[in-house]
């Protein structure tokens, strides 16, 4: 009984407890939201308070931009009525300048119009005066007619072809006293500038052959460079072109050939082998081919030197190589090089003499044969052939026209260009300086090879035994051994055909197989 007591003793406590709390609670909530409803009317009575603020703000910067923009408004107004003022001004300036030019057109138009009435007047006066100045001289004209008894035309006539006779005696008496004066004077002013020349200048009377000798320590050496059967000196003279005679004469060894850079060539791969002592085909192909590399090399270096010596600058880099060619080559026996230096010099005291341009004298002197060394042959003379090489190379006009007008092809259009004719002649003409005989047979070398040259399949063709002999290189692949004896045949015919020669000429098809393999 107690416990049951007891334990409904707790759940009424517990019970009562819970109707306790519960009040509790609703009068907190109860609180709670009487606290919550003041916050709220007070938050809504700031956020009006801070509306109306904003609000006042609002209308203050939208009363202060409606003014700002109505000030800007009224300045434009203004600016436009300025503008609109000072254009008007303009106008009425305008109107009244117009105003007073048409016054004054108007003022200069009557003033004309009484000129002109004025100057009307006048002729008709100057003209009634002519046509009684004309009466009268007809009456005159009639009076002297009848006292001559000549019409005034006839008489005309007569005095006209006196006057022409009389002033064409005096006129001929003073042309031909100024062509003698001018004739005395030139002479003696050419005479004197160019004997003062000649003086001035040093030469060489010394004529290119076709020959070079090579000298050699002792007769043992011809044997290697013979070789066996023959094979080194054949090998040499395929690959140089050259034609070396190895005969009696002591310790020297002939090279022969029209081309003095064939010539050189030989000669220098020659002495490279002789010293080196190696001497076999593959070796001769070999040092051949550095030498025509060497030889390139200095053609170059003497272009330099010959124009840093006549004090030439500026000169392309291929005019260069051109004037270095010119050591190779000869004109009638004359070393090309050699006499172009020679017109330079010529041509510069000769300028210095009459006060032209020296630099551009020398220049053009040292040019003007330029067109006798081309790669290829040309239909063109060498002095036209030599005027286009400098135009494409950037010479000056007086520079072209004088390489080119040197033969008279073109017509001379400086003072250069006499004097480079002049000075070519100078020193062509010397004693010993050109041999015709030699630059013949030169040609006809060259057109011995130039006619092997025009078949299929030739790689070289070389012209020897002073062109009793035509040695022709072709490529293997193109022709056969059949066909290599109909080419030889076809050549000899062409040769017949197109050239004049004494003797005859033997014509050499070589034709070579090789087979070459590297070992690794």
């Amino acid at each position: 009984m107690n416990t049951l007591i007891i334990i409904i003793g707790c759940l009424a406590g517990i019970g009562i407890g819970f109707g306790i709390a519960k009040y509790l609670e609703k009068i907190n909530v109860s609180n709670l939201i009487k606290n919550a409803k003041k916050e709220a009317a007070s938050i809504l009575k700031d956020a009006k308070a801070e509306a109306e603020s904003i609000k006042k703000d609002k209308l203050l910067q939208a009363k202060e931009k409606f003014l700002e923009l109505k000030s800007e408004h009224e300045k434009e107004i203004l600016a436009k009525d300025k503008k609109i003022a000072e254009a008007e001004k303009r106008t009425r300036d305008k109107e009244s300048q117009v105003s007073n030019e048409l016054a004054k057109t108007k003022k200069l138009n009557d003033e004309a119009e009484a000129k002109i009435n004025d100057y009307t007047n006048r002729i008709e006066h100057v003209e009634k005066k002519q046509q009684e100045v004309e009466r009268l001289h007809k009456s005159q004209v009639e009076q002297l007619e009848t006292i001559s008894g000549l019409s005034a035309e006839d008489a005309k006539n007569q005095l006209v072809e006196s006057l022409k006779a009389e002033a064409k005696t005096n006129a001929m008496a003073h042309i031909q006293e100024t062509i003698e004066e001018a004739k005395l004077t030139a002479q003696q002013e050419a005479k004197k500038i160019i004997i003062n020349t000649i003086q001035r200048v040093g030469t060489e009377e010394a004529v290119e052959n076709c020959v070079s000798v090579f000298n050699i320590e002792s007769d043992d050496v011809k044997g290697r460079i013979i070789g066996r059967e023959g094979r080194n000196i054949r090998a040499l003279e395929a690959a140089t072109g050259v034609e070396i005679i190895v005969d009696d004469t002591p310790e020297a060894i002939i090279l022969s050939c029209f081309d003095p850079v064939r010539r050189e060539i030989a000669r220098l791969a020659l002495h490279k082998l002789v010293t080196d002592g190696r001497i076999h085909p593959a070796r001769i192909e070999e040092v051949v081919a550095k030498t025509a590399k060497q030889i390139d090399e200095e053609i170059i270096e003497v272009g330099k030197r010959t124009v840093i010596d006549l004090g030439i600058h500026g000169l392309h880099p291929e005019l260069i190589k051109i004037v270095g060619r010119m050591k190779y080559r000869s004109s009638y026996g004359q070393n090309l090089l050699q006499h172009s230096r020679e017109v330079s010099k010529l041509c510069g005291i000769m300028a210095a003499e009459l006060g032209l341009n020296v630099k551009l004298a020398k220049r053009a002197g040292l040019l003007h044969d330029i067109g006798k060394v081309p790669d290829t042959e040309s239909e063109l003379p060498h002095a036209i052939l030599g005027m286009q090489w400098a135009e494409k190379y950037g010479e000056k006009e007086e520079v072209c026209n004088a390489i080119g007008a040197h033969h008279d092809e073109i017509e001379m259009k400086s003072l250069i260009s006499p004097i480079i004719q002049v000075c070519d002649a100078i020193s062509g003409a010397r004693p010993g300086a050109r041999r015709q005989v030699l630059d013949s047979y030169i040609q006809r070398l060259k057109d011995l090879e130039d006619i092997a040259y025009g078949f299929n399949g030739v790689k070289n063709a070389y012209a020897i035994q002073a062109g009793r002999e035509l040695r022709v290189i072709v490529e293997s692949e193109k022709v056969s051994d059949e066909m290599a004896g109909s080419l030889s045949f076809d050549i000899s015919q062409k040769i017949q055909t197109e050239m004049t020669y004494p003797g005859q000429v033997k014509i050499t098809v070589i034709r070579e197989t090789r087979a070459v393999n590297i070992a690794k």
